[in-house]
């Protein structure tokens, strides 16, 4: 048996991270404050498209985008903004999320039920 399966870090993550619905997110969109990370793999994001606006951070390349130190680093990935991180249907980008939160970014988030409810919620926007 392990240690710390899934389930008791899911657990972990919800306790920590805020969970952002759809709706509210819609109104952080234009907040230049505000950064989408998207943090599925290359082939979801090309296939079922993304966020306007987000940025790509696999979740496997996560602490290495993260990271000012690291020679990958994303500068649009910082600690001076909100991060909203968002999967395909929230399970990896809150366990993400609180991957940023224990670097030590100050101010992470993710969208609940991921771009899934996104793409539903904004079906008729297109």
């Amino acid at each position: 048996m392990l240690k710390r399966g899934f389930k008791m870090m899911m657990a972990e993550a919800n306790a920590v991270i805020e969970s952002v619905s759809v709706q509210d997110a819609a109104y952080l969109m234009d907040d230049p404050d505000v950064l989408f990370v998207d943090v599925r793999d290359s082939a979801e994001r090309e296939r079922d498209g993304a966020i306007p606006g987000s940025v790509h951070a696999s979740r496997g390349l996560l602490e290495f985008t993260a990271d000012p130190e690291s020679p990958v680093h994303d500068q649009a990935i910082s600690p001076d903004r909100r991060l909203l991180l968002y999967c395909g249907s929230g399970g990896r980008s809150v366990l993400a999320a609180k991957t940023l939160h224990d670097m030590g970014f100050p101010e992470v988030a993710s969208l609940a039920g991921g771009y899934a409810a996104w793409a539903e919620a904004n079906k008729n926007k297109r």
